[in-house]
């Protein structure tokens, strides 16, 4: 692990410059760039203040999996599949419900529509990847075809449902995680 390069990376994501985080450390500028350049070593009382002041803790620092994943493959994909409703919802972001959104991916079969989703705080988007669907708001219902997108306020009950003759795949991303 370079100590050095992982300090100057969390200072960075704190959108902080050298000197503000020497300032909050109480140390120089020159010294924050020694030890990102690992040039010093800060002794322990001293590494724990500009962890501190980068907001994270020993524990974490070390912990190799605490870094955020940017990139996911299909490897990270969970499944579920419902056969009663016909529909595979597919979480694309794993853990997403730790983050603000939850994007997933949603194939419906010919007559399938997932469940139905209760009023709750937050947003809702969506855009169709393939194939005729309807989007139930409440009473409402709109129909959505291929390369259109929806947006709304989660404060009625809404599900999804295939209104097309194949196969539909939608994406979609609910804010806070619900699914």
């Amino acid at each position: 692990m370079n100590i050095g390069d992982k300090i100057k990376r969390l200072r960075i994501k704190n959108d902080l410059t050298q000197e503000e985080l020497a300032d909050r450390c109480e140390l120089t500028k020159g010294f924050i760039s020694q030890v990102e350049r690992d040039l010093t070593s800060p002794s322990i009382a001293t590494f724990v203040d500009i962890l501190e002041s980068l907001g994270t803790n020993l524990k974490d620092f070390f912990n190799e999996n605490i870094d955020e994943k940017i990139v996911f493959t299909k490897e990270d994909v969970f499944e579920s599949e419902n056969e009663d409703l016909k529909y595979i919802l597919k979480w694309i972001i794993p853990n997403a419900q730790k983050n603000m959104m939850e994007p997933i991916l949603i194939e419906l079969e010919i007559g399938g529509k997932t469940k139905e989703d209760f009023p709750h705080e937050g947003e809702e988007f969506g855009y169709v990847l393939n194939g005729i669907v309807y989007l139930h708001i409440g009473k409402d219902k709109y129909k959505l075809k291929k390369d259109e997108s929806f947006y709304f306020k989660a404060n009625s009950n809404h599900y999804i449902s295939n209104a097309g003759k194949g196969r539909a795949k939608i994406i979609w991303v609910s804010t806070p995680p619900s699914f």
